[in-house]
């Protein structure tokens, strides 16, 4: 296996407006990097995540996703 063939997920992270969205505003403010295959999505609160638009990630390629609030 070659580091070309490696697997990359694909993630995407819903965050809460007031908690974690925060800390990923602040570490990027900070010029702390995470990885380019994560996507960070920004919520009002988490209690808005329908199921629906977790259902619509993974529909639309998304390996995983992470809901922080």
């Amino acid at each position: 296996m070659t580091p070309h063939d490696r697997f990359e997920p694909q993630l995407l992270a819903f965050c809460c407006n007031f908690c974690a969205y925060a800390a990923a505003d602040l570490a990027g403010a900070s010029r702390i990097q995470y990885p380019p295959n994560v996507r960070v999505v920004l919520l009002p609160c988490t209690g808005k995540l329908d199921v629906l638009y977790a259902l619509k990630a993974f529909e639309s390629g998304a390996d995983g996703i992470m809901v922080a609030g």
